[in-house]
């Protein structure tokens, strides 16, 4: 937890916050922090600052704060995954958060499972807990937004080609002749499947969309791993800001 995230009912005031739960644990454990001490914060959704500890117990956490720094920019990547399965997508959902992607689309694929779609992580408050871990990890304050679509032919003729406007759009393919493009400072619509990768005619209806197939060469990766390493290649400056 590098940024404490507040919420509206956290504040007692226009510049004071108590907090109590996993975050007043985490400010005893891990700070270790002490009257007068400074920590990290940020408002769901809106500007960061620090916090200055007025009063601290075992049962609660007072701050004055001051929220005046803008959260770091968005990436400019639509990332549309093949829903994998609950445990990784955990995983997944808290890097692609670290790493500043807003949008996130949930679809189907003929690999995946259906049981998947039952999973109580789809859970709206579910998915919220693993996109808040992503924010404090990255110090950042803006929520992504996930979009579940679980039929894929509607989903690619009648939604995708409004999703990816203005956009490069790519579907990650392991078998892909087009290497993975780097340093793309344009928007980005990357598609990428389930474990074993998307099936011909899945690929088929993405290009007729406007997709190109890229790889990352002749190693075959985990989807928890290609995710971070394809956003990586794509947009790596933009990821570190710059």
């Amino acid at each position: 937890m590098n940024t404490i995230l507040l919420h509206d009912e956290d504040f007692i005031s226009d510049n004071r916050v108590t907090l109590t739960g996993r975050r007043l644990q985490h400010v005893l454990e891990v700070h270790r922090a002490q009257i007068g001490d400074s920590l990290r914060l940020g408002k769901l959704g809106g500007l960061m600052g620090e916090g200055r500890v007025c009063s601290l117990t075992s049962e609660r956490l007072e701050l004055e704060v001051q929220l005046d720094q803008r959260p770091p920019a968005a990436l400019p990547i639509t990332l549309l995954l093949a829903l994998p399965r609950p445990k990784m997508l955990k995983r997944v959902l808290q890097a692609v958060t670290s790493l500043g992607v807003k949008q996130i689309y949930l679809i189907n694929s003929y690999r995946v499972e259906k049981s998947f779609w039952g999973s109580p992580l789809l859970q709206a408050e579910k998915l919220q807990e693993q996109l808040l871990l992503g924010l404090e990890q990255a110090c950042d304050t803006i929520l992504p937004q996930v979009h579940l679509k679980q039929l894929f032919k509607p989903f690619v003729e009648d939604e995708l080609p409004r999703i990816i406007s203005g956009s490069r759009a790519y579907v990650a393919h392991p078998v892909a002749a087009s290497n993975c493009p780097t340093g793309i400072r344009e928007s980005i619509s990357l598609a990428i499947g389930p474990e074993g990768g998307f099936i011909p005619y899945e690929v088929e209806k993405l290009q007729a969309c406007g997709f190109t197939p890229i790889s990352l060469g002749r190693r075959i990766l985990r989807v928890e791993t290609a995710v971070p390493v394809l956003l990586s290649r794509l947009s790596a400056e933009q990821i570190m800001g710059k």
